[in-house]
């Protein structure tokens, strides 16, 4: 009789995958390390994934985005403070983004794969928390223009590269590490940062040697409020040209900088971080750079945060083909279980191949950064190819994010889980660093302002595809298309052939680096004129193929 208030047994019901390695389980990366001669790195990366993957790690993760951050605008006696207050699992992983070298190492030091090594540790805390990589992102990206200016890099370096995680409200004189935030869109304009109102009106009060300004004005986007500094866009007051400022929390005199913050935003997810509207009234801050040139400055931080958005696509995409895998692997549907069913299978093998080409992408674009002083090549590919790789894995991420919660079910699409929190993370990405059609126009500017970028491109393109007459046949059809059609009217083309740019370039990674029937299923699916259907699982594989490209997923 005690039983008879129980309806039913839970049964067919699984947790998302916890307790397992993110890195030594991904076979895309460890292939990359031994095929580069990485090996060094194995170690670090190794304990890495596997403190990410411990259900605590992923429980944090969780917890930091049910119990977002909250502002207190006001002490209790009524002082201005513009605190922001997190939950302890932010911290958390602030602190190993910090630890880890994330952020420093690529400046650290000149060793071969030190890019590559961040932006696989990018790739691996991304898929538990990605809201904390917003900061570590700017700030890594703010390192080589602050670097350009001697004497503030000279008061900043140590405080920048530290693997210390200082959380403490500060003047940066006092603390051990510091975190740079940027603050560029604004109300009326959005991307158009030229149509940008806020005034810097020049001073010089504190003999602190630098050039001293006054800004003036509202941002609408302040990412992460409370990093001790930002780099702003406005508009000088004396000869109405833009111009990059460094503004930091706290002055130099250790007074509170006049920087208020309004509100901060409530978003579709990115819901662990910060983001806020704020008025400058009289911030202090000083000249990054030179006048007039605040765009060409901004935007050079831009290409490393782009980067990075391509990490964090990338990483969206690894979780969510890893936890649909793995939820196939034992859910039973109508006699089966779900890796078993047919249809299934397909969609299974296409998030595959969107993770494979998605993380060979990114590690190829990071060693384009690494080698970008020493090769123009690398250089061709970092400023026209990271824009491609930005419109197009980052858009890829949402529909694969949105097709791995559906193997779910009703069970993704419940906030507790980490699928609707990868759903809802993956748009920002997207966004963020200039939408979509931002980025092909990016691609188009690249190719107008120095032709030989592409020219560049397809060489290596071609030597990549050497011996793979159809490969090599598709390259020469995307340059014999751009040739026909760059004319007045190419701006409309501008995603056509940006997603075929991208395309061509990832076939031709997975024709280097990938066994030969996964490069052979991307290409007839994705280039090829066999192509099947447009979303993803239309496309079919012979069954061998398919279980080669499933067995990829999770490493054992």
């Amino acid at each position: 009789m005690t039983d008879l208030w129980k309806t039913h047994k839970v049964t067919n019901q699984f947790d998302e995958l916890t307790d397992y390695n993110l890195f030594t389980t991904d076979t895309v990366m460890n292939e990359y390390i031994t095929q580069h001669h990485l090996g060094e790195y194995i170690s670090e990366l190794t304990e890495t994934g596997k403190t990410l993957g411990t259900q605590d790690s992923f429980e944090k993760g969780i917890r930091c985005n049910l119990y977002p951050p909250t502002l207190r605008a006001f002490d209790r006696r009524g002082n201005r403070i513009d605190q922001v207050d997190f939950h302890p699992d932010w911290h958390h992983f602030m602190s190993e983004a910090k630890k880890s070298g994330l952020i420093s190492y690529p400046y650290e030091n000149t060793k071969k794969g030190r890019w590559v090594f961040a932006a696989m540790n990018f790739i691996l805390q991304s898929q538990v928390e990605p809201g904390a990589l917003c900061p570590a992102t700017m700030t890594q990206a703010s390192i080589p223009l602050i670097q350009k200016e001697d004497k503030l890099w000279k008061q900043l370096s140590d405080k920048l590269l530290s693997r210390e995680y200082d959380e403490r409200d500060l003047p940066i004189s006092e603390k051990t590490s510091i975190w740079i935030g940027m603050g560029m869109t604004e109300k009326q304009g959005g991307s158009d940062v030229r149509s940008n109102t806020t005034i810097a009106k020049r001073i010089n009060t504190l003999d602190t040697g630098f050039q001293e300004y006054l800004l003036t004005g509202h941002k609408w986007f302040f990412s992460a409020p409370m990093c001790d500094a930002h780099l702003v866009v406005a508009r000088i007051e004396d000869n109405d040209q833009l111009a990059c400022f460094y503004v930091p929390r706290w002055k130099p005199n250790n007074e509170k900088n006049p920087i208020e913050i309004q509100r901060l935003k409530e978003k579709v997810g990115n819901n662990s971080n910060s983001s806020s509207e704020v008025e400058f009234k009289n911030a202090w801050g000083i000249l990054i750079g030179e006048e007039g040139r605040g765009i060409p400055t901004i935007i050079e931080m831009a290409t490393f945060t782009r980067l990075n958005c391509v990490l964090g696509a990338t990483a969206i995409i690894r979780q969510a083909t890893t936890q649909a895998y793995n939820y196939a692997l034992h859910r039973m549907v109508f006699g089966k279980k779900l890796i078993e069913q047919p249809l299934m299978r397909s969609v299974l093998t296409e998030l595959a191949l969107e993770n494979e080409s998605a993380t060979l992408t990114s590690l190829f674009l990071a060693d384009c950064f690494e080698n970008s002083e020493v090769s123009e090549t690398s250089k061709a590919f970092r400023r026209t190819i990271t824009p491609a790789a930005k419109y197009w894995i980052c858009k890829k991420s949402i529909e694969v994010s949105a097709e791995a919660m559906e193997v779910f079910g009703g069970n993704g699409y419940v906030n507790d889980g980490i699928m609707a929190r990868l759903f809802k993370e993956a748009p920002v990405n997207s966004i963020w660093e200039g939408s979509g059609n931002v980025m092909c126009l990016d691609v188009l500017r690249s190719i107008k302002k120095d032709p030989n970028d592409l020219k560049l491109v397809f060489k290596y393109l071609k030597e990549l595809a050497k011996d793979n007459n159809s490969l090599i046949q598709c390259i020469d059809n995307l340059e014999q298309w751009l040739r026909d059609n760059f004319d007045s009217n190419f701006e409309a083309r501008a995603r056509f052939f940006t997603e075929q740019l991208i395309l061509t370039v990832q076939a031709c990674l997975m024709y280097k680096h990938s066994p030969k029937a996964v490069f052979e299923a991307f290409f007839t699916s994705r280039l090829n004129s066999t192509k099947q259907g447009h979303f993803i699982g239309s496309n079919t594989f012979d069954p061998i193929t398919t279980e080669a490209i499933l067995n990829r997923i999770i490493h054992s």
